[in-house]
């Protein structure tokens, strides 16, 4: 099966409902059978989303810099943890690590690794698809002032569309799946 990186947050002053969908996301890709490779965190959403894949039997690849592990945010329990001597050199490791890529709500952090993985797929450097979740319409307003990038010529659209859009995770991993079938 598929390794699935799953960006998201790690605030931990989140509401409840983001916390369960991470948890939820997590849970669905291990019933699935796919490993979960995440930012190696165990607060937040980074960490209810490795709880719950570990809860439904799943097998999680952390990747976290040194930094975070030294302010002791490291998902020690994670079947794999890879420390890095960066962020930069983080989320090379998992773009390496993974076959797939999708995003939860979050902020940043959450972003940056967002359009990493979506500007070195534009560039060609690699082909793994990638889905965001637009749950309950967080990323509404960025993906509207991502389609005036193409309207303006700054993003082809053919590089806007190899970024999935769903509302929820069942139909974020269809599409996943049917990308690595």
């Amino acid at each position: 099966m598929a390794a699935i990186c799953v960006f998201c947050a790690s605030s931990r002053t989140l509401d409840d409902r983001w916390l369960r969908l991470a948890a939820d996301t997590g849970a669905e890709i291990a019933r699935r059978g796919h490993t979960v490779v995440s930012g190696g965190g165990c607060v937040g959403m980074m960490g209810a989303l490795v709880d719950g894949a570990r809860a439904a039997g799943g097998r999680t690849v952390g990747v976290i810099p040194q930094a975070l592990v030294d302010l002791e945010v490291a998902d020690l329990k994670s079947d794999e943890l890879l420390i890095t001597d960066s962020m930069a050199s983080r989320k090379t490791l998992m773009i390496d690590k993974s076959d797939a890529f999708l995003t939860l709500p979050g902020g940043l952090g959450t972003l940056d690794e967002l359009f990493e993985v979506w500007t070195t797929a534009t560039l060609a450097l690699h082909g793994k698809p990638m889905v965001l979740v637009d749950a309950d319409g967080f990323y509404r307003p960025l993906l509207d002032w991502l389609a005036t990038l193409t309207d303006q010529h700054f993003l082809k659209p053919a590089g806007l569309g190899l970024l999935t859009v769903v509302d929820s995770v069942p139909a974020a991993l269809a599409a996943l799946e049917s990308h690595l079938s």
